[in-house]
């Protein structure tokens, strides 16, 4: 199979549990300083969320905590466990959950919503992390590419429906990372590339000049209006305009409590979750903006870092996965916060108000911790209980 080789063995060589010692501080550290930049955000936009939001981000922390004392190749045991489990929480939430502006991605549960999408980004990581490392040797190149995708792009598409358009572009970005990782040809990468960006222009161009619309009106007006907004000051992409004129505004150091296109509502209603970054651009200005910025390159580092030092391949492809996933949500709610990439509803990680996005990050955030432990204690001199 054209799978790349990891260093050390092909089998894990894992610890059962991590030893504290080997808890990668700089992680921890980025994702509570995105956490309490959250808070001071929400305090300003939205202060009936802050309350919420820190029990969230105390419950995460504390899953990233737990997790990361967890032995992570367990989960490749269960992985056909993993995957209907997915699908069955998107399909309930299509059947069950409650309609705003059109679209069901969310249950609630207690008065607390659930967003299945968000958990079936890490489920999906680490079943097809699985599903790789566990594919025979002889296994073709073609053949490995066509079954990631498959197992990929069958969820992706249920999320699109519910509709959640963003969140199914992030299932296919990690489904593309985890190829690369594994050692795809790059012709075969270029390719899907190919046919994404087909099936774009089919979805946006083609199908609606015949008469059949794949998407929801609202998610072609966003994909194409945001070219030209402000020819259209009524289209859905006019509060993308007043994101762009409060990210300005907020110039170098921010407008503090004179802060109007995000406490005025002109922004919309998604001004604590989709347009967080928005609301940190006016607030804090520049300096706010590039703070959080290097939280997130601080936590694409490490995370890089523990790509390059895996020890197995289901490890890599996990890690490789997990970058994937937090690095598109933060280019493309970044990017539409600032008018360069079209509104989708992708929600800034550990900044967006959100129980589901943020219990998630964390306990993504505690299973690289669970990776970079078990390597470091591997690799440690007359390291134990090791596992082969």
């Amino acid at each position: 199979m054209a799978v790349r080789a990891m260093p050390g063995s092909e089998r894990a060589v894992a610890l059962r549990t991590v030893p504290l010692m080997s808890f990668d501080p700089l992680l921890a550290l980025a994702s509570a300083g995105l956490g309490a930049c959250s808070l001071i955000v929400l305090h300003g936009a939205a202060p009936h969320y802050v309350s919420r939001q820190a029990v969230y981000l105390v419950v995460g922390f504390a899953l990233m905590l737990v997790a990361s004392r967890l032995d992570y190749w367990r989960l490749r045991e269960i992985k056909w466990l993993l995957y209907p489990m997915m699908l069955l929480s998107i399909l309930l939430v299509i059947a069950l959950g409650g309609a705003v502006n059109g679209s069901s991605r969310a249950i609630a549960i207690a008065g607390v919503s659930f967003q299945a999408s968000e958990l079936g980004k890490l489920l999906l990581i680490v079943f097809l992390a699985a599903i790789v490392a566990d594919s025979p040797r002889k296994t073709s190149a073609t053949e490995l590419t066509l079954k990631v995708m498959g197992y990929a792009l069958v969820p992706a598409a249920l999320v699109i429906a519910e509709p959640d358009l963003g969140s199914g572009l992030v299932y296919v970005v990690i489904a593309f990372a985890i190829l690369y990782i594994a050692g795809i040809p790059a012709r075969q990468l270029v390719a899907l590339a190919v046919l994404g960006t087909v099936g774009l222009l089919f979805a946006l161009v083609i199908a609606p000049a015949v008469g059949l619309h794949v998407l929801k009106h609202y998610e072609e007006q966003r994909l194409t209006g945001f070219l030209s907004p402000s020819q259209n000051p009524n289209s859905y992409d006019h509060q993308q305009v007043e994101s762009v004129i409060g990210v300005g505004a907020g110039e170098g150091t921010g407008r503090g409590g004179g802060a109007t296109q995000t406490t005025l509502g002109l922004v919309g209603t998604e001004a604590p979750t989709d347009f967080i970054f928005t609301v940190v651009g006016e607030r804090l200005g520049f300096a706010g903006g590039a703070f959080v910025l290097s939280l997130y390159a601080l936590i694409v580092w490490r995370t890089l870092r523990i790509v390059a030092n895996a020890k197995n391949l289901f490890a890599a492809l996990i890690a490789a996965g997990a970058v994937a996933m937090l690095m598109f949500q933060v280019f493309v709610n970044v990017g539409m916060a600032v008018g360069i990439m079209p509104i989708t509803g992708v929600t800034l990680p550990l900044l967006s108000y959100g129980g589901s996005s943020v219990l998630t990050t964390f306990l993504t955030l505690g299973l690289l911790q669970s990776i970079y432990g078990q390597a470091r204690a591997a690799s440690a001199p007359r390291g134990r209980a090791l596992r082969v």
